[in-house]
């Protein structure tokens, strides 16, 4: 897999509860960066078989580390329309320069989508 065929885009986004002026909360979901990623569809490749723990990952993302952001599984990814819930997070290689973030495309509930 070369890094050099980053050429997606996505947001990485949080829900966040705000306060009105009437103190009443609500939930507003607020963009943290937007990145180039590299995105993989599930499929049965090799890489694939090796992650059957996370069996319901539908797609693999990798970029560049963001050094003034630590990615946790609370965030989520949006990518080409869809949203996805961040199951793993993994530094590539341990070098501190890729992330690699297991996901799970969210489906309503009607099941359209």
């Amino acid at each position: 897999m070369s890094f050099g065929k980053m050429n997606g885009f996505a947001e990485i986004t949080e829900i966040r509860h705000v306060k009105d002026s009437e103190g009443f909360s609500s939930e507003r979901e607020t963009v943290l960066a937007f990145i180039r990623v590299y995105r993989e569809g599930r499929h049965g490749s090799m890489r694939w078989a090796n992650l059957a723990a996370f069996s319901d990952a539908t797609d693999l993302f990798r970029f560049r580390t963001l050094p003034d952001l630590k990615v946790t599984t609370e965030h989520f990814i949006l990518c080409d329309g869809e949203r996805f819930n961040i199951i793993s997070v993994e530094d590539v290689k341990g070098r501190g320069m890729y992330t690699e973030v297991l996901a799970r495309k969210v489906v309503p509930s009607n099941g359209k989508g």
